[in-house]
Order: C-alpha cells, then sequence, then structure tokens
C-alpha cells in the first residue's frame, strides 16, 4: 500500500472485483489505498445511530495481506428501513461531505430500484432488510467518505471495474434462501451496464451493497492508462480456498488524453408487422429490464405495403442473449438481427441532488457529461423526475428545472452565458 494524497493528474481508479466484491471489502481496499480512517470513523458517527460504528484491521486472504473492516453494531435489534429512512439519516450525517452525501444517495437509490424491482413494489415503499441494516449503512456512507478523501468523486475522476464475479450456488436472506446471483444484483447489474461472471466460485461472492457501490461509482472497462499511487487490498469475512476473498483498487493520475471515450455498442433490430401498437411500451419496457441501453422504434412500410415497426436496441456484448430474448418473449417476431458498431461517448459521472422543501425532499439524479472544449450538459433522470413531480405534486418541468439547478449549486458549476 503507498500514498494515493496528491498530485496534479486527473485522478483515475481500477476496481478489481474478479474474486466478487462487498461493502466491507470496498471499503477495506480504500482504507488500504490511504482513505483516512478517521474521516471514514466521524462520517459513519455523524450518522447518530449510538454504538454504529467501525474499526480496520490487518488481515490475510488467501495468502495476501489485506484490510479487514469490522462494523460495530448497537445492542439494540436493528429494524427495517425504507429509502426515506436511509436518506434521512445521510442528510443529517455532519461528517459526510457535499460529494460523498451525494454519492450515498445514488447507491440506496439503486438499492431502492432493484428491491423493488426484485418484489413488485416501489423504490420508497420498498422494505431494504439486509443493505439498510446497521452493517450495510456504515459500509455504505464508510466508503462514500473514502472515496471523497481519496478524490475518486471529484468532477473529472474516472473509474473502471473488472467484470464481478457473483459466485454461485445459493444464499440465506431475508425472504430465505435464494439463488447466486440474488435478483438484486441482477437488477443493478442490468441496470447500470455491470458485467458479471460466476468467477467458477462458490457462495455469493458480490453483494447488492457491493455491485451498488461499484455501479455508482465505475464503468465496466480495463485498467485504464495512469500513473499508479496506491494499490488497496480489501477483505471479505471468509477465508475461502478456491480464491483469495479480496477486492482491490489500483488508484493513480491519468496518463491518457482527455476527451470523448472510445467503445463499442451492439445494435440489435428486428421487423414487426404484426402486432397491436398498444403493446410497444411494455416491449420497450421490457428490453430495457433486459439491459439494454437505449430502445426505440421507427416506423417502415413492409414489401407488402403493410405498416410495421423497426424495433432497435442498443446494449453490451454481455446482455445481448438477455436483450435478443426478450424480443422474441414480447413480440411475434420471428427473427433479431444484431451489428457491432464504434461509438464515442462523453466522460459523464452521475449525481443525486435534493428536491423540494425540507421534510419532502425527493432525490432525483443528474447526469453530468462533459464536450471535448469543457461544455458540460446536465440531464436529469427522467424516470426519477417523475416520481419526484408526484410526491410533490409539481410539474415535470419544474422538478426538472429544479435539480438542474440544485446539482449546479451543489458542485459549483456555473450557468454557460448564452452566445447571440
Amino acid at each position: 500500500m503507498t500514498s494515493s494524497k496528491g498530485g496534479p493528474g486527473v485522478r483515475v481508479a481500477f476496481l478489481d472485483c474478479t474474486a466478487g466484491v462487498a461493502g466491507d471489502m470496498l471499503l477495506g481496499a480504500l482504507v488500504d489505498a490511504g482513505a483516512d480512517i478517521d474521516v471514514v470513523g466521524e462520517a459513519v458517527r455523524s450518522l447518530g445511530v449510538a454504538g454504529l460504528g467501525l474499526s480496520v484491521d490487518r488481515a490475510r486472504r488467501g495468502g495476501f495481506a489485506c484490510a479487514r473492516v469490522s462494523v460495530r453494531t448497537p445492542d439494540l435489534p436493528d429494524r427495517e428501513r425504507r429509502l426515506g429512512d436511509v436518506l434521512d439519516l445521510c442528510a443529517g450525517a455532519t461528517g459526510l461531505g457535499r460529494r460523498a452525501n451525494s454519492f450515498a444517495h445514488q447507491v440506496f437509490g439503486l438499492l431502492a430500484e432493484a428491491e423493488a424491482e426484485a418484489h413488485g413494489t416501489t423504490p420508497d415503499t420498498v422494505h431494504f432488510h439486509e443493505v439498510g441494516a446497521y452493517d450495510a449503512l456504515a459500509d455504505v456512507v464508510g466508503c462514500a467518505a473514502a472515496l471523497e478523501d481519496l478524490g475518486l468523486l471529484d468532477d473529472h475522476a474516472v473509474s473502471t471495474c473488472s467484470p464481478l464475479a457473483a459466485g454461485s450456488g445459493t444464499v440465506r436472506c431475508a425472504h430465505g434462501r435464494m439463488p447466486v446471483p440474488v435478483p438484486a444484483v441482477l437488477n443493478i447489474a442490468a441496470q447500470a451496464g455491470l458485467r458479471l461472471t460466476s468467477g467458477d466460485l462458490t457462495g455469493e461472492r458480490t453483494t447488492p451493497t457491493g455491485a451498488a457501490l461499484v455501479a455508482a461509482l465505475a464503468v465496466p472497462g480495463a485498467l485504464p492508462p495512469m500513473t499508479v499511487r496506491a494499490v488497496g487490498t480489501g477483505g471479505g469475512s471468509r477465508d475461502t480456498v478456491d480464491r483469495p476473498n479480496i477486492t482491490r483498487v489500483v488508484i493513480g493520475e491519468s496518463t491518457a488524453v482527455t476527451g470523448p471515450l472510445r467503445g463499442e455498442v451492439l445494435s440489435l433490430e428486428s421487423t414487426v408487422d404484426d402486432m397491436d401498437p398498444r403493446l410497444w411500451p411494455s416491449v420497450l419496457r421490457a428490453l430495457r429490464e433486459a439491459g439494454a441501453w437505449d430502445c426505440w422504434t421507427t416506423g417502415i412500410v413492409g414489401r407488402h405495403g403493410r405498416p410495421g415497426q423497426v424495433v432497435t436496441a442498443l446494449c453490451s456484448e454481455q446482455v445481448r442473449q438477455a436483450v435478443t430474448e426478450a424480443l422474441f418473449r414480447h413480440t411475434p417476431t420471428l427473427g433479431v438481427r444484431w451489428s457491432a458498431h464504434q461509438r464515442m461517448t462523453l466522460p459523464r459521472r452521475s449525481v443525486t441532488v435534493p428536491v423540494g422543501p425540507p421534510g419532502q425532499a425527493q432525490p432525483v439524479t443528474v447526469k453530468i457529461a462533459e464536450g471535448p472544449d469543457g461544455h458540460l450538459t446536465l440531464q436529469p433522470e427522467v424516470s426519477e423526475a417523475e416520481r419526484a413531480a408526484l410526491a410533490l405534486d409539481w410539474p415535470l418541468r419544474t422538478v426538472c428545472e429544479a435539480a438542474v439547478s440544485g446539482c449546479r449549486q451543489a458542485h459549483g458549476i456555473p450557468v454557460e452565458p448564452v452566445e447571440g
């Protein structure tokens, strides 16, 4: 482990999750990489839960030295929490910086979305069970504070991650014994486009909290070109025999030229001319749930003069099969074609801002993309803005404007002058 503080370059990081990732493992890796444990501990204590804290010890997993985080929990029995309960605790955490608070909100929002999808309910009513328990609260808030301390939540910081080893078999949770990966992990992976693999490992190796932390911080990709400044290793609770039970973090300064990023995207298409047009909204929703980044229909007139639609879905190779199966299941099509395209994407990050009066504020995620000339584009997530508008009884346009304005104010982004 070497210090990661200091240095003039853009901060970058790589998360090695090839043996899995959990909240305590990632937190251990961040502390091992140089995050100030006093800063992390103060953030957890500031949640105001008496008796909640954490400690870090040195350990060995599969022969490798690592940092092992242990959470001290209150003697009183824990209780189930909803999203609002968790966000209220974070909002009152005086030891949590602005960027860290936004990151924690985003992580819990991802968890709520994933659990709601699994249980057929809404994010604001779902019970968090394990992920709202004392140890998960400490893991998420601790990671948020550590990431901010290391500069990995800075405006231009970029993080990538390996495929996440999900494991195999079953795990016992609040709903009984569940197959691995559990539904929440799959839903988070589909929403964020994360790459999952069994890793030829038994048991649960990636937890919902671990997956949400990675999804909120990183995008799938190789080790970025960097000058390495620190390497941290966090250990899990078990010392497994099949592979060292560790998560690693590599932190450095970028040596890449800034600007748009090049990558590959798959375009899946199918021509449908024999389906009730009222069903298309449900088809597009199913494609997004299968992992498509975007999808749409284009009106056409077929060779027999019949009107129809070409449905297109953009996705990664990792979810191509799932998106293809969704097309076959939800439409009467007999064939799906696909092709690979090169694309350029602007560097982007997501932040969560509260919208609404105190006590009624609703979290809305805002995407921030940076153009080659430094111009920033801010776009709120419309689905989250719609839920906030319904809860606040505000027009959707007002919620979107408030989210962008709040994002600019919270992150010091000035309003750019209009040229004329």
